[in-house]
């Protein structure tokens, strides 16, 4: 089978971008699958892919999204292609994966802005591709996007299926995780007792980085067990507002900024526990990468995630908005080593079962599927 994936940006950082590659790179050498991958920018992997560099007009805005669709419909329409899968939005594919909402439901409903000319055009490129002929298989990464989708759009369900993303499971290595603990902790003067939270994430508000740090302020005031509790930034954003709300908290010295790390598994293994109650996160590859460490999570019922994690099993999944007594609450509940332990151990075995290659196996399931 001849296979066209599309995407714009292949193998760089982004969720989207590294769930191609991840796929690819683990399809493209299966008996039977010829893989070809039309992108604006990529980072080759060792598969076996044959790339085609793909022209986006970046002036004036509004053409970028329909200049990268015009030119895919015209570079994949040269050749005979069996399926066409696209990461994003085009014109013509069999194979959608979606990692967003609608993009009107981004702008209006979580940005809370008007729509731009920009923003017009992106959701006409969006429309066109999932609603006309011949209307592709739609594979939303979470059950939210599902939803969302559906309140849209006018789609059967038979043309929808939820695939999670995978993981690299062998990234979390547990024999790792004592000398791991010890190297990141002492590099941002962390002591062994302290109950690390960790955050992972670049944008700071969306993921409610202020509600985490008035909850620990919360969880910390109910008592001893909140005492030991330190919070771990990993990620890139104006630091100020929160450096200054912790200072009105009194919470400076429980707040560790790490900045970007190229190798983000060290500090996983190193935590306690992973919280990220975000905004609107239409999946969350940071919470399954903190379960398949071992972390418990707390998230809200607007990360896609919550797919994986029943509350009270694998970690918490709050109403959503959260109170800081909610968020701090369950805080203090994971800050008892046998609580985490029992959450982690399920958090850990759940992840196990959304290895890439079996993301890989399910994909390649619709690859045939549409062939036969």
């Amino acid at each position: 089978m001849k296979i066209a994936v599309v995407i714009p940006k292949y193998g760089l950082m982004g969720g989207a971008e590294g769930f191609a590659f991840e796929l690819v790179e683990r399809l493209a050498g299966r008996r039977g699958l010829k893989v070809h991958v039309f992108a604006n920018r990529w980072r080759s992997g060792p598969a076996p892919v044959i790339y085609h560099r793909v022209p986006i007009l970046p002036f004036p805005r509004f053409l970028r999204q329909i200049s990268f669709a015009w030119f895919v419909h015209r570079f994949v329409r040269a050749q005979h292609f069996d399926v066409i899968h696209s990461h994003d939005r085009i014109f013509h594919m069999h194979v959608c994966t979606l990692h967003g909402i609608p993009h009107q439901t981004w702008i209006r409903e979580v940005r809370q802005k008007r729509m731009s000319l920009f923003d017009r055009t992106v959701a006409w490129v969006e429309r066109k591709g999932l609603t006309g002929p011949p209307g592709p298989l739609i594979l939303p990464v979470s059950t939210l996007v599902k939803q969302e989708l559906l309140r849209t759009y006018d789609i059967p369900e038979s043309r929808i299926e939820v695939i999670h993303p995978g993981v690299a499971v062998e990234r979390f290595d547990d024999a790792a995780r004592t000398a791991c603990r010890r190297e990141v902790r002492t590099r941002h003067g962390l002591q062994e007792t302290d109950v690390v939270m960790l955050f992972v994430g670049m944008n700071f508000e969306i993921k409610r980085l202020g509600l985490i740090i008035k909850a620990m302020a919360h969880a910390v005031d109910q008592g001893d067990q909140g005492k030991q509790l330190k919070l771990l930034v990993v990620g890139r954003g104006d630091e100020g507002p929160y450096r200054t709300e912790a200072r009105r908290l009194r919470m400076a010295d429980r707040l560790i900024f790490a900045g970007i790390r190229e190798t983000v598994e060290p500090y996983y293994l190193a935590s306690d526990f992973f919280v990220m109650p975000s905004v609107f996160d239409t999946f969350g590859m940071a919470v399954l990468e903190a379960m398949t460490a071992g972390l418990p999570v707390i998230i809200t019922r607007k990360v896609g995630a919550r797919d994986l994690v029943e509350d009270g099993q694998e970690g918490f999944v709050l109403p959503d908005p959260p109170s800081p007594r909610e968020l701090g609450e369950k805080m203090r509940f994971l800050t008892r080593a046998e609580n985490r332990l029992t959450m982690g151990t399920r958090a850990r075995m759940t992840a196990g079962q959304h290895d890439w290659s079996k993301v890989a196996d399910r994909v390649e399931g619709v690859y045939r599927r549409m062939g036969s």
